[in-house]
């Protein structure tokens, strides 16, 4: 379950002026020290503006830019802050090589990231400190706590609190009706019955109900037992132990939305940038490679074999809508089974479209299939429309994997799981991994997707045929 993530609308404005600051003072400082006779007024006041508009749409989302309480580690934000950076300068980067606009100096540019994050790093560090100082030695705020109920999401409860706020959070034990673990044992103070006369005598200020929440009699029971004595009642809905299914929690403002699956390209600015990295990506390829390379596999493709050099074929794409997916002309024309899977030493493909298979050059004109939005870089493969009505009929997670635009890359081919689907439980296999991809979609996961795909293509893949 997603960890929840509370803040307030005064803390937006102040960290993120904060990081305004810091990143114009960074600005200032790195054109005094780089560029001769500096004015901020006369250089790039257009690329201070969209680096600063960048920053805040990425930290809100990947750097936690709103968390300076004691439920998150410095190790866990200086990753947060670091990966946030690095995605910034890539993203950046593409941008202006797509667009080929106008750059600063290298060692401006340099000069503005390194002191960028050395001043933003410093900031978060020293508002968090401040604010965990203020807790623990003016605030005096320390909680005895009890949790009630011994599942996967008590433990995890107790766990987190325990590593992340030992100072401010002192546990004092599980109550439970079910039998503990010997791990929880020692930790067991007694029966749910035995949880009041407990939390008076031992002064306990907190209590976490973990249990699922069709215990609606036990629940309004402890939390009349809590308003009466000025305790903190707080639920963690077991949902797991509910619904029997992982429930992941998000935030529209201040309103808590429950999903079943995890969905993270539902989310808007995911999908955003996911779009701007395929347009930039598709860009350079076409750009780059296009002039040089696909006239000379047009020329051995037509001398090879009779026929177009393309072929077009009708796919099912995000929601299953048909869109026409270009490939390299990789068969004979005269063989009339296009729906028929290719298998191993298909007398149909030619002695120059073996080479192109192995090596995934017959998938490069799917980069126009990227810009024209039909496609992503990185997502589960489009099959045949033939293959989408057999496997639907007896895989019932098949249809989940077009809940999100497809792919020329996907993780289940980086994994093995690509070309022929005859073996039983192959095809099993590569929904699994396209599943694993849709509900755990970063951008870095795409990057490892495209990395893991060039050095395929370099030694070539035995599954390709």
């Amino acid at each position: 379950m997603e960890r929840y993530r509370h803040y307030t609308d005064s803390s937006r404005v102040a960290l993120l002026l904060a990081d305004v600051l810091l990143i114009y003072g960074a600005f200032r400082l790195a054109g005094r020290i780089c560029l001769d006779n500096w004015s901020f007024a006369n250089y790039y006041p257009y690329f201070f503006v969209i680096f600063v508009l960048l920053w805040w749409i990425l930290s809100g989302q990947y750097a936690n830019i709103y968390r300076v309480d004691r439920l998150i580690t410095y190790p866990e934000k200086l990753l947060y802050l670091i990966r946030t950076f690095l995605l910034h300068a890539a993203i950046v980067l593409l941008a202006v090589v797509a667009g080929q606009m106008k750059w600063p100096p290298a060692q401006y540019l340099f000069s503005v990231y390194s002191l960028s994050m050395i001043g933003v790093v410093s900031g978060r560090f020293l508002i968090t400190f401040l604010n965990r100082a203020y807790y623990q030695h003016v605030a005096k705020a320390s909680s005895r706590f009890v949790i009630v109920g011994t599942s996967e999401s008590s433990q995890e409860l107790y766990h987190f609190l325990a590593s992340h706020d030992p100072v401010g959070n002192r546990f004092m034990g599980f109550f439970s009706d079910e039998p503990a673990s010997p791990g929880l044992k020692p930790m067991l103070r007694g029966r749910i019955a035995e949880l009041q006369d407990y939390c008076l005598r031992e002064e306990v200020n907190d209590i976490y109900f973990t249990l699922p929440l069709d215990r609606r009699q036990l629940i309004e029971e402890i939390s009349q037992f809590a308003d009466e004595h000025f305790l903190a009642f707080r639920i963690v809905p077991d949902f797991k132990g509910t619904m029997r299914k992982d429930v992941n929690v998000y935030f529209y403002d201040h309103l808590p939305i429950l999903t079943i699956r995890h969905e993270p390209l539902g989310i808007r600015t995911n999908q955003v940038l996911k779009r701007l990295f395929d347009i930039a990506f598709a860009g350079l390829v076409i750009t780059l490679a296009f002039p040089v390379i696909m006239p000379l596999l047009a020329l051995i493709i037509k001398l090879d074999s009779p026929g177009p050099v393309f072929f077009k074929q009708m796919r099912p794409g995000k929601r299953n809508q048909l869109f026409p997916c270009y490939k390299l002309r990789t068969m004979r024309t005269d063989h009339g089974r296009t729906e028929l899977q290719a298998t191993k030493n298909d007398v149909r493909v030619t002695r120059v479209g073996q080479y192109l298979r192995k090596y995934n050059l017959d998938e490069l004109p799917q980069f126009f299939n990227v810009l024209l939005g039909h496609m992503s870089v990185v997502g589960p493969r489009p099959n045949m429309i033939s293959q989408l009505e057999e496997y639907s009929k007896h895989i019932r997670t098949y249809q989940l994997r077009h809940a999100v635009t497809p792919g020329i890359t996907g993780y289940a081919q980086v994994n093995g799981y690509r070309g022929e689907t005859r073996e039983a439980g192959t095809m099993e296999k590569r929904v699994e991994y396209d599943l694993k991809y849709v509900e755990n979609w970063s951008f870095g996961l795409d990057l490892k997707i495209i990395g893991q795909t060039v050095w395929n293509m370099v030694r070539g893949e035995k599954n390709a045929y």
